[in-house]
């Protein structure tokens, strides 16, 4: 195992979508999303420790969630967490974790993960990511993994790469903002646009030359506490100086204005699980396309629902279609697939 290999797990999301399970006290990273027996955070850890020493994994998360992660991750040692103040976005944190790194090992590569991905294929993702840390080893470059579209999705960033372009890494040419339906079905019908599923890989010598050249301000607020990062003085600078970084994801900081910027387009089944619809397209189905997790039910003329409760719990569904049934704690929850993105919105009128 390439002691060099490193890797920063974003795991500081609420996933408001997958409200009611999933909320701002217990996000959906630290829930068993699928009922396999794993949490999604776990899954993502025991993933990435195939390939980068589990001592070189670092979590990047809100300092509520602390506890949670050293509770479902033995193997980290507190040190490994990096627990983010304020909520800033992904481009400070990032930055942040890679000036930790850099100071404990300059040859340092890094890979870049969401904590609430689901991959398929784990071994095709490993090769990929093996792939794309040997490209980043002999070039100055920022990679991503592109995710094949599969159908023409709305709420993903596209990355687009030139047609002609054979090789199997490629040089992206831009990319391109959540489009609406007719866009998208465009970009799937030119075939050289492909899902941003968030994952990144470079060197940290490549990715602190690109703060440096395109956030030079957020670079020198961060270096300022080089002398205190893996020190007891590191957790004060942080929490003096961390919500005084611009609130400003990598794609926008970085990756939209560099330009050495390559993707690979992954070969490994992806789902971001980002709604209560993407988690049903992964689910098992009977016989009318209900997925049922943790529930004991009776269904009657029922079809292409989503169910979630208490195992405890029987429900019994007659007559509906196309909806989410989700039993947890004090909240029921019953509401139209086809409306699941206004879920985040519920939370308000909740509160």
């Amino acid at each position: 195992m390439n002691n060099n290999y490193y890797a920063i797990v974003m795991a500081g999301g609420v996933g408001s979508r997958f409200w009611p399970v999933s909320t701002a006290e217990f996000p959906k990273q630290f829930h068993d999303m699928l009922g396999c027996g794993v949490t999604l955070l776990q899954k993502t850890f025991s993933r990435l420790e195939q390939l980068i020493p589990p001592e070189n994994i670092l979590i990047l998360t809100n300092e509520r969630y602390n506890d949670l992660v050293l509770e479902q991750l033995p193997k980290v040692h507190p040190n490994q967490i990096l627990l983010e103040p304020a909520m800033r976005n992904t481009a400070p944190c990032i930055l942040y974790a890679t000036l930790k790194i850099q100071k404990l090992n300059p040859n340092a590569m890094m890979v870049v993960a969401p904590s609430d991905h689901w991959i398929e294929n784990e071994t095709a993702f490993i090769e990929d990511l093996q792939t794309a840390f040997d490209f980043c080893e002999k070039n100055d470059a920022l990679m991503t993994l592109g995710i094949q579209p599969t159908f023409p999705n709305t709420g993903f960033g596209y990355i687009e790469f030139n047609k002609e372009d054979k090789n199997q890494i490629k040089k992206v040419q831009q990319f391109r903002e959540k489009p609406d339906y007719e866009t998208a079905k465009k970009f799937l019908e030119s075939g050289n646009f492909l899902w941003n599923g968030g994952i990144f890989i470079w060197s940290v010598q490549s990715v602190l030359q690109a703060f440096e050249r395109f956030q030079p301000q957020l670079l020198a607020l961060f270096s300022e506490g080089i002398p205190t990062y893996n020190t007891q003085a590191e957790s004060e600078f942080i929490t003096q100086n961390y919500a005084l970084a611009e609130n400003i994801s990598i794609d926008y900081a970085v990756m939209e204005h560099a330009e050495n910027v390559f993707v690979l387009p992954a070969r490994f089944d992806w789902n971001d699980l980002g709604t209560w619809g993407s988690l049903y397209d992964k689910l098992p189905k009977d016989v009318n396309e209900n997925a049922i997790i943790n529930s004991k039910v009776i269904i009657e003329n029922a079809s292409n629902n989503i169910i979630r409760s208490n195992a405890k719990k029987l429900i019994i569904v007659d007559g509906l279609n196309d909806f989410i049934i989700v039993d947890h704690n004090d909240v029921l929850l019953i509401y139209p697939k086809s409306k699941e993105q206004e879920i985040k919105s519920l939370i308000e009128k909740v509160k």
